[in-house]
């Protein structure tokens, strides 16, 4: 299990803070959450950046650690 930590656009449109999720990669991730919370969030993750234990992770097929936490950041808007 990962806990997912959403942040601005991307709290919204899961409808929550946090949550758990048990996935293999943040490509898995993505797909469960997708289902789970619906379109409005699949548009967000297709544009967010992830952090894994606080460090920018770009690898969408990258293994997530178990117990890992993974913060869910939309674009911001500004410089």
């Amino acid at each position: 299990m990962v806990e997912i930590r959403y942040f601005a656009g991307a709290r919204a449109a899961a409808g929550c803070s946090s949550e758990s999720v048990a996935a293999g990669s943040l490509e898995d991730l993505t797909v469960v959450l997708a289902q789970r919370h619906g379109e409005r969030l699949a548009m967000v993750l297709k544009a967010a950046s992830f952090l894994v234990d606080g460090l920018a992770c770009h690898d969408r097929q990258a293994a997530l650690p178990a117990g890992a936490t993974v913060d869910v950041l939309p674009p911001f808007a500004g410089g």
